[in-house]
């Protein structure tokens, strides 16, 4: 008679499953983490190396947390899983806290003055929501999404990327249309919770927006009944940190500190997308095309410069390596031989799209203090990824997570 308790039968039973360490892999990916640590240090100083260190640790709980905006709102749509929702709530909230402690000191490390991002909002940030949630989708991932999966080796995800970097390339060449031209239609000035209601009045109704975002991903839960999400094989003890995944909740506390301490770092909170655009201006230069001469680069520093100059590229390379040694410890790095062609299209296609009207949003519509920065996420992806889930996907009822141009 087997007496072990399930849940111990169950542990044991992903303990076995467990892949192997690749330490192959891991070696490549500490060298070249310390490669760039010492380029980074040599020729930019002590502000960007640490900021590549938090990008090492952004990519390392991205991919322990499996953490991301796409799978979140696929299963909410798809079946009813709130859960991973929820968890961004948490992760929002607790940013927003730490955001407004930050601006209360007034200042940061390295003489930064943390603050956040002002535009008015406009015509691009509806278009651009509607366009965000369907690439999301038949793109497989969001931006943070992008980059740990292209650092865990998954060759579909490279594809998004090349997809997403054509797509900013394209918003740059387009930046006058939709900033002084006949593209550019507002329909508000900026709007700070900050300056409306104080900063800690700002923070109390951040928090009651996210709270009743998180209560109406409950009643929908309840509503809908889902299946509860698969888990991933893992390991218990002190090996789950480097071994196992982490549950979705430390993951979503784990960003919210490291957004805060990238605020410290560099004054301005974590992105990932205003690198795309100037990835694709350098390859563009590089190929013969007049990329200074366009009005983006007017008057702004960064196209003849480093790449390590750059505070977001530099963030988005230790991601990618933090990725890297993450699921290389895990033994889940794997590259996939053979992507389908309609997931080449998919990808490719709409994350250019995508890609373009995220930088026509940056310059927009992107708010600057966290507490609307974090509501915009929240209110802009939903708006594509109902239709594409629900129209194009067609998960089974069964499914906690749908897959997107498999």
């Amino acid at each position: 008679m087997n007496t072990t308790d399930p849940q111990t039968q169950q542990i044991g039973a992903f303990r076995q499953n467990l892949p192997s360490i690749q330490s192959s892999v891991i070696a490549a990916g500490i060298v070249g983490s310390a490669l760039l640590l010492w380029l980074t240090a040599a020729s930019q100083g002590s502000a960007k190396s640490v900021l590549f260190l938090l990008g090492l640790a952004l990519g390392v709980t991205l991919f322990h947390s499996r953490f991301g905006f796409t799978s979140a709102w696929r299963q909410l749509v798809s079946v009813g899983q709130g859960r991973a929702l929820q968890a961004h709530t948490v992760m929002l909230g607790l940013a927003v806290v730490l955001f407004a402690i930050v601006f209360e000191i007034g200042s940061g490390w390295f003489s930064t003055s943390p603050d956040g991002y002002y535009a008015p909002i406009t015509l691009a940030l509806f278009i651009g929501a509607a366009l965000f949630g369907i690439g999301m989708q038949l793109g497989g991932s969001c931006a943070s999404g992008t980059l740990f999966a292209t650092g865990s080796g998954n060759l579909a995800v490279v594809i998004t990327l090349v997809g997403f970097i054509t797509g900013s390339g394209l918003g740059v060449a387009g930046f006058d249309f939709w900033t002084t031209g006949s593209g550019f239609q507002k329909f508000a000035d900026p709007v700070s919770f900050r300056a409306e209601f104080g900063l800690w009045g700002g923070v109390a109704l951040s928090l009651a927006i996210l709270a009743a975002i998180a209560v109406a991903a409950e009643l929908i839960i309840r509503r809908r009944r889902p299946p509860t999400l698969e888990s991933v094989p893992s390991t218990v003890g002190i090996a789950r940190i480097a071994r196992g995944s982490w549950p979705i909740w430390v993951g979503a506390i784990g960003l919210a500190v490291l957004n805060a301490l990238v605020l410290l770092t560099t004054g301005r909170p974590w992105g990932v997308t205003s690198a795309f655009r100037l990835w694709a201006s350098k390859i563009m230069n590089n190929v013969g095309i007049d990329v200074a001469s366009w009005s983006f680069w007017n008057e702004r520093p960064g196209l003849d410069a480093s790449l390590l100059a750059d505070n977001t590229s530099v963030a988005n390379f230790g991601i990618i390596l933090g990725a890297l040694i993450a699921s290389a410890a895990a033994g889940a790095f794997s590259f996939y031989k053979k992507v389908p062609g309609r997931t080449v299209a998919c990808r490719t296609h709409w994350w250019s799209i995508d890609g373009l009207w995220r930088n026509v949003r940056r310059w927009l519509q992107h708010w600057r203090l966290l507490q609307w920065h974090c509501i915009g996420k929240l209110a802009r992806i939903p708006l594509g990824c109902c239709c594409t889930c629900r129209h194009i996907h067609r998960p089974e009822a069964t499914s906690a997570v749908c897959t997107s141009c498999a």
